[in-house]
């Protein structure tokens, strides 16, 4: 037995011996920080000969982080790749709780995050401290890992959306936005991201909430709209970028194709950047995108009445010749994609009817109430007030009972367009509407409330509802409700 012992060890002795010579020659000494740096260095044929020579793969540095997380901080993709079909986890955890996946965020490695994205890393994971790697890439600025991320993290882009704006950072903002983030979302107090970017004075990510389409009307639960939160929290300057006096363009409804194709247009030139391996934004790179839309722009026409294609491709999508890019839905297969959401609020409000004679109020850094009868156009704007009415009607603003409430229906001189502003409820410009797409073909619609459309089998589909962050669809023969998230332009 002792023999057999004394032979064991020597040749777990020359096998050390033969390894040793080998990292010696490769530069490298068989001790845990020649292991670590080995990793870093993306050498998996040194780490190869490491483990050769009897050493732990599951090694930890003084943090408690293993060689996988080296590689994953590094950007070392082979060595990862080995170390994983050693038997290492890819979502192994190491220093503060975190993954490799989490380090690679961090390291602002995105080829790296989208490889261990790849290798099947689960992105919702948390930290010790409750950071997702989505959340650290929000924190960090890492535009390129958001990007990422945010296709394999749906539900969690509003909320990552929330902190961006509290924080500031408008980068992440875009590339949130871009992949499916709602600037309509809300804290559980009602704050909207502008609101958020607001009161914490950030002017930039304030313009770029603005432009991509955030109500500066918008209020909370409280009646506090973001110039006044702005104002409370000693933003002046805030506030006077977000209450300018409204234009006409504000004062104004648009008409159905004027907005499908504002927002096939948003949806194309998003669409038509691709981020590189760096996170930047590269402008008509792959998808044909904006520029083959340019052409020939076909404003996309209502879903009402229209049957669509063959149902969903291949998980990873495919270009077609609108510049969209195709992806399955991940939804279980519905024939739609949702890729915008609009809504506009104007800056008037109903203050009450007498006779032929309404009484509105209109936003802005002084607001303003104005008297105008039947007939006549709101000063300033191209509406005209077309009829005044008191009825009974039940709603928010009278907290669910039938009451009496001052109705106004106005019309939009150069477009057509009518809309009926209610006394107590916001004053919005049209109904909520989504774009999206046949999951098949690409081809893009306008989607609103109670329209109905056939998938390419026949059934017969109405849409419930359309919400900020995604479409509610029922098949009308089995009364199946389906909803459907906002995937975004790039998603």
């Amino acid at each position: 037995m002792l023999a057999v012992v004394v032979t064991g060890l020597g040749s777990c002795r020359k096998r050390h011996e033969a390894a040793n010579a080998d990292l010696t020659e490769a530069g490298y000494q068989l001790t845990s920080g020649d292991w670590f740096r080995a990793s870093r260095e993306n050498q998996a044929a040194v780490l190869k000969k490491f483990v050769a020579g009897g050493f732990a793969v599951g090694t930890r540095d003084a943090a408690g982080d293993t060689a996988l997380h080296a590689a994953a901080r590094a950007g070392a993709e082979k060595a990862a790749d080995y170390l994983l079909g050693q038997g290492l986890s890819v979502d192994l955890r190491g220093s503060a709780g975190r993954t490799p996946l989490m380090v690679a965020v961090l390291a602002n490695q995105t080829r790296m995050v989208r490889w261990l994205l790849r290798q099947g890393a689960t992105p919702r994971l948390k930290d010790k401290d409750g950071y997702t790697a989505l959340m650290l890439a929000v924190r960090e600025s890492c535009v390129g890992s958001v990007g990422e991320l945010a296709l394999h993290t749906r539900e969690d882009l509003d909320a990552a959306l929330l902190v961006a704006a509290l924080e500031g950072k408008a980068e992440v903002i875009d590339a949130l936005t871009k992949f499916g983030a709602s600037v309509y979302a809300r804290m559980e107090d009602g704050r909207t991201p502008l609101m958020l970017a607001a009161e914490n004075g950030h002017a930039k990510a304030v313009g770029l909430l603005l432009e991509l389409g955030s109500s500066r009307f918008t209020t909370d639960p409280d009646g506090r709209t973001a110039a006044e939160l702005a104002t409370q929290e000693g933003h002046p300057e805030i506030a006077d970028l977000i209450l300018k006096k409204p234009v006409a363009a504000e004062l104004s409804l648009e008409a159905p194709g004027t907005i499908a194709a504002a927002m096939d247009a948003y949806v194309a030139a998003a669409a038509a950047e691709v981020p590189d391996t760096n996170g930047e934004a590269v402008p008509g790179k792959g998808g044909g995108g904006q520029n083959a839309r340019a052409t020939a722009r076909e404003v996309p026409a209502s879903l009402e009445g229209k049957t669509l294609g063959a149902g969903a491709v291949a998980a990873g999508g495919s270009n077609d010749s609108t510049g969209s890019t195709r992806a399955a839905a991940d939804d279980g297969g519905a024939p739609l994609v949702m890729r915008h959401y609009r809504e506009r609020e104007i800056p008037l409000a109903v203050k009450t009817v007498e006779n032929d004679t309404a009484t509105l109020r209109i936003a802005g850094a002084t607001p303003s109430e104005v008297n105008v009868r039947v007939g006549e156009m709101l000063p300033g704007s191209r509406l005209v007030i077309v009829k005044v009415q008191r009825r009974m009607s039940s709603g928010k603003a009278n907290l669910g009972k039938l009451s009496e409430v001052s109705v106004v229906e106005i019309k939009d001189t150069a477009t057509g367009a009518t809309r009926e502003l209610i006394a107590g409820v916001p004053s919005s410009a049209h109904d909520p509407l989504a774009l999206v797409e046949d999951a098949s073909t690409g081809k893009r619609y306008t989607a609103s409330p109670g329209q109905h459309f056939r998938g390419a089998d026949g059934a017969e589909y109405v849409i419930n509802d359309v919400r900020p962050n995604q479409l509610v669809i029922a098949e009308v023969a089995t009364g199946t409700v389906r909803t459907i998230p906002l995937r975004g332009p790039r998603g």
